[in-house]
């Protein structure tokens, strides 16, 4: 072996190995245990980050150990690749959105196979190709069949320039992001999915995820959103009923005002015949789309002058038409309780309504005034006639009883959750395979037809959906009837995209989506990997496709992903100061700063500088750290170890040049005890044996729990105790295991190692063999103590006897000083653990 490892030539080498030996292609005819291992797919945005290295780092380490331990072994790789960033650069860089995508693709596969990742490259897919998302129209089109996929007309949020829908995150202070014009609400047709079909079956299958972050876990039980209530109906002024729903029915009688919709009949009926209600409501449009957004925004009211007949007290409650209202939610109107709903606090304040308390901590603070916010906890009913007294769950059950004995309302389950809305009005994205006919309506493209491919000649140079303007590609004949048609311009979500990527990954037969027999053989999927940001969207429309495609027989699996983790953030120094020309921050590099402890000054006049850390790289923070620069540097396995040690998975993981130096240079320290290995050697070290046997059952329990810094701690530990054993039998045997624990972590270092001391690829390797009697100590460390206070410890044979235990402690030098000819009036000895003598 050569005196350092050369990492530059070898990564290549090995990598090469790899792919020519298929070591990680997927068998799907092995009779082996399986596993799937599998990182949430990224975005081809050009360039993989840091973060990309960990995730991606934490599930190779998974992947290989499994194949170590026997298991067949599926991890594969693709591309979320449809979405808004390829239309940008289309109308940025007048560039296609497949081309940039492709290119990008290229580019990042590149990357990730420089870090030496066990993928199986043999799957890859990129959502963007029509192999893929013609799949994935057939799938749609099921489950329209079984009445899982509807139409109907909905508000978007509308950009009149850039004639386009926008999402809700491209919506900044009622404008469009790109465009800067004023936002405005539209109604248009839509396509849902009917993911509230499932609200209880998704809801229940929380409790089934037992490998599942309890976070991740209650952030969906809460999006999801079951709620009892009352829904109940208001005589108005002017004759008619106005139904509300509410989950806090015993607030009732803190009701101070009703607030409806703006597009509710009632703000229509009144808008016909008041302009200025008219004018409120184009305002209103202007608004965002959302239940979150309306919580942020500023509470913004129309009184109608018509009024609300309280149902127990008679009071006539002012009706305002709202802004923090939604069409979509409930029934579209509220009972509004400023003093316990922060919404209608804020509403209430600015209108000067009245805010009554009808909750409190105890009767005795019945009369306490409300500070700056809305009271919403728990409590006992006051003020509320004959409510008062009781607890808020008993107020509730007994509104909703005496609501329905009278024949006014009834008890209701309700859900947060709503329907998915899967059009988009754009152009990179799946093709909503559907045909309009003017004769024959909405009508589905026959499969024989699909896949419905986006034409690639299209303008980017003129605002809207390309699709909607191509000359040729939306002009066809309807399938059922022989007529001039229209194709559907809009194209699907790209969570679509991404709720059923891994069957795909599973089986990928020419003529159908997946192979149900083959899905059932690797799904559900052993580990998904992830960040904590997709705990909702993402992951809960991909258990609700998985639970469709089940419910309409298409798969026999219920749950896509048996077990979650969700790492943490790398995250990344910046330092800078402030300009006192301008108020403005300069940033500094890390080469021009120099560290001491928790200081830094430049390094080129030594002032102070302020030192910050954020998640997102910035050139302009000048903070960004590039994983082929690192690679090039240091190599991968040093970049690769640098992302499993100090901090556990979970939690963040600060990026600093002294890390990553750090583990290069433990790289080279492992390549010098590699070579020391000696095949021929004599002799045993029980100790060795032991610790290496130890070694080796722990870290596999640390990686099978993804306590990857659990397992660096321990190899740094063993590492250790091997380089300062004489040599031995035993020695050389700690070399080779050591070798084997770090082939997950350090491939490319352990397979050079390998070809030296062992056979074939280390990748095709077995995970070490333990011996189950080495993994107890036989003997123990006893602590000596003379009155309480520790004076020496003795290492002796695990359970030796309370009698030899005192002799050895009354025969220690240490102890006799400390006594210093004091009598023992008493010992007291805890085998195996300590002896406390009592002068």
């Amino acid at each position: 072996m050569s005196e350092r490892f050369e990492s530059g030539t070898a990564d290549l080498r090995w990598q090469k190995a790899w792919d020519e030996a298929q070591c990680f292609k997927a068998d799907d005819s092995s009779s082996k245990p399986r596993s799937y291992v599998l990182e949430m797919f990224p975005y081809p945005s050009g360039r993989i980050h840091i973060g990309h290295v960990r995730n991606y780092t934490m599930g190779d380490v998974l992947a290989r150990y499994k194949r170590m331990q026997g298991f067949e072994v599926l991890h594969p790789m693709g591309w979320d690749a449809f979405g808004m960033p390829a239309e940008n650069a289309a109308m940025e860089k007048g560039v296609h959105p497949g081309g940039w995508t492709r290119d990008n693709i290229a580019n990042m596969k590149k990357q990730l196979q420089r870090l030496g990742f066990a993928l199986d490259w043999s799957r890859e897919l990129a959502t963007c190709e029509p192999d893929y998302y013609g799949q994935e129209q057939a799938l749609f089109l099921d489950l329209y069949a079984a009445g899982l996929v509807y139409r109907k007309e909905s508000a978007v949020n509308w950009d009149p320039i850039d004639q386009t829908v926008l999402a809700n995150e491209q919506v900044i202070d009622g404008r469009g992001w790109r465009s800067g014009a004023l936002v405005e609400k539209r109604k248009l047709s839509q396509w849902f999915l009917k993911i509230t079909d499932f609200a209880d079956e998704l809801l229940e299958g929380l409790d089934s995820l037992e490998h599942w972050p309890d976070k991740v876990k209650l952030m969906q039980e809460n999006w999801i959103g079951k709620s009892q209530g009352l829904q109940f109906s208001f005589h108005l002024s002017n004759g008619a009923g106005l139904d509300v729903y509410t989950t806090r029915p015993d607030t009732i009688f803190g009701a101070s005002f009703v607030a409806v919709a703006a597009d509710h009949p009632v703000a229509q009926g009144v808008a016909e015949h008041n302009p200025a209600a008219a004018e409120f409501i184009a305002l209103c449009k202007q608004g965002g789309t959302t239940a979150a957004e309306m919580d942020t925004a500023e509470k913004l009211g129309f009184d109608t002058g018509i009024t609300a007949k309280h149902p127990f007290t008679g009071a006539q409650l002012p009706v305002y038409i709202a802004n923090f209202v939604l069409m979509e939610y409930g029934t579209g109107a509220i009972m509004a309780v400023p003093g316990h709903d922060q919404r209608d606090f804020d509403f209430a304040k600015k209108y000067e309504l009245p805010i009554l308390r009808v909750v409190a901590a105890s009767a005795e603070e019945a009369d306490k005034p409300f500070g700056k916010e809305a009271e919403a906890g728990d409590g006992v009913l006051v003020n509320s006639d004959f409510l008062n007294g009781l607890a808020v769950a008993q107020a509730k059950q007994a509104v909703i009883t005496r609501a329905e004995s009278e024949g006014w309302g009834e008890g209701k389950t309700v859900w947060r959750l709503r329907d998915w809305g899967v059009s988009r009005q754009r152009y990179w994205g799946t093709p909503i395979p559907f045909i309009h006919c003017e004769i024959c309506g909405v009508v589905p493209v026959p499969k024989k037809q699909l896949p419905v491919v986006l034409p690639e000649d299209v303008d980017f140079a003129t605002p809207g959906n390309p699709l909607q303007r191509h000359p040729t590609w939306k002009h066809v004949d309807c399938p059922q009837c022989g007529k001039p048609a229209r194709r559907e311009t809009d194209t699907l979500d790209t969570f679509v995209d991404s709720s059923w990527y891994f069957l795909r990954f599973a089986s990928q037969p020419d003529d159908a989506p997946f192979d149900p027999a083959e899905v059932a053989r690797w799904l559900p999927v052993g580990q998904y990997i992830g960040g904590i940001e997709h705990a909702i969207l993402h992951l809960l429309y991909a258990r609700f496709w998985t639970r469709a495609l089940s419910r309409i027989g298409k798969i026999e699996v219920k749950e896509p992903f048996a077990s979650l983790f969700t790492q943490g953030m790398v995250t990344h120094e910046t330092y800078s100061r402030i300009d006192p020309a301008n108020g403005q921050p300069i940033w500094f590099s890390p080469g021009e700063v120099e560290r001491s402890g928790d200081a830094a000054t430049l390094k080129a006049d030594g002032a102070p500088v302020e030192i910050g850390r954020v998640i997102k790289m910035s050139k302009s923070k000048k903070n960004v750290v590039d994983p082929d620069e690192i690679v090039a540097t240091y190599g991968a396995d040093a970049i690769r170890w640098f992302m499993l040690s100090d901090s556990p998975p979970e939690r963040d993981l600060p990026w600093s040049e002294a890390g990553i130096e750090g583990c290069a240079r433990f790289v080279q320290r492992l390549w010098r005890l590699f070579a020391q290995y000696d095949a021929q050697a004599t002799g045993e070290d029980k100790a060795v044996e032991r610790k290496t046997h130890q070694t080796v059952a722990a870290i596999a329990e640390d990686i099978e729990t993804l306590g990857f810094n659990k397992a660096v701690a321990r190899i740094y530990e063993l590492t250790g105790v091997v380089e300062k054993a004489a040599p031995s039998a035993s020695r050389s045997k700690g070399i080779k295991a050591l070798l084997l624990l770090i082939a997950p972590m350090m491939p490319h270092l352990a397979e050079d190692a390998w070809a030296a001391i062992g056979e074939g690829l280390i990748a095709n390797a077995a995970w070490p063999e333990i011996d189950p009697a080495l993994l107890v100590d036989d003997e123990v460390t006893v602590a000596i103590q003379v009155k309480g206070k520790l004076r020496d410890t003795i290492t002796v044979a695990k359970g030796t006897a309370k009698d030899e235990l005192e002799r050895l402690a009354l025969a220690s030098e240490k102890v006799q000083r400390a006594l210093d000819g004091a009598e023992v009036k008493r010992v007291i000895v805890v085998p195996d653990r300590m002896v406390n003598l009592v002068a």
